[in-house]
């Protein structure tokens, strides 16, 4: 087996991401960063290993909800290799759940899609978020509604808009994700929107949007009409 460090330096992960910037490296590169060894018994490297990963679990977001238990099937991954990879995961999540900042503007279903994607993207329950604005569209709070399959019953007005009126909030945007990781809205996505719009008029508070989030895309149900 040929060790990375025997490479031409060049074409070794560290010392192009040193050169070059973490952007310039493809996803087995970064991993096998993390790896830092291979698997001597198969002669694999770092980055042989890696891209072994990737492809026996289909892509890098399969990867990063694998459990310990699955990645420990794969050889050469045992628990400390398995903690290191869901450990760095992991701070990628948090990284991207940090909470949007009080006053922050709404501007765009596009700007929402990059906040909460790395949250939202490989959630396994659909999670209805409410984000409550004030009359220029800046955020006063972000509230949970509900995690778990939508219903009617469920995301209720009663329950979306006790916050709103408790806030004083002018506005309201809503954001959901798909486990599937299709975000086309579903006949139950269309009825929750209309229902909530509809108690939104009744009550003064303009409805902005509602944001699917899939794996890869997002539907702002805006964009599509359903608020016209």
């Amino acid at each position: 087996m040929q060790r990375i460090k025997d490479w031409p330096s060049a074409e070794r992960p560290r010392e192009k991401l040193l050169q070059h910037g973490a952007v310039r490296l493809t996803d087995a590169e970064l991993l096998a960063l993390v790896l830092r060894t291979g698997d001597a018994s198969s002669g694999m490297s770092a980055l042989d290993h890696a891209r072994k990963l990737i492809s026996d679990f289909g892509s890098l977001q399969k990867l990063a909800c694998s459990t310990t238990g699955e990645l420990c099937t794969v050889k050469g991954i045992g628990p400390a290799k398995a903690a290191e990879i869901q450990a760095v995961f992991e701070i990628a999540r948090r990284h991207g759940t940090e909470a949007l900042e009080q006053g922050a503007q709404y501007a765009s279903p596009v700007e929402v899609f990059r906040h909460f994607h790395p949250r939202l993207c490989d959630h396994k329950k659909e999670s209805f978020i409410a984000l409550l604005l004030d009359s220029k569209n800046r955020l006063i709070r972000e509230v949970t509604i509900s995690v778990g399959s939508l219903t009617a019953s469920i995301v209720h007005p009663r329950e979306v808009f006790g916050p709103v009126i408790r806030e004083s909030a002018a506005a309201v945007l809503f954001v959901h994700n798909h486990p599937s990781g299709d975000p086309t809205p579903s006949s139950e996505d269309i009825e929750i929107t209309t229902r909530l719009r509809d108690a939104g008029t009744l009550m003064g508070v303009r409805v902005l949007d509602h944001i699917i989030i899939g794996r890869e895309k997002f539907v702002s149900l805006a964009e599509r009409g359903v608020f016209d």
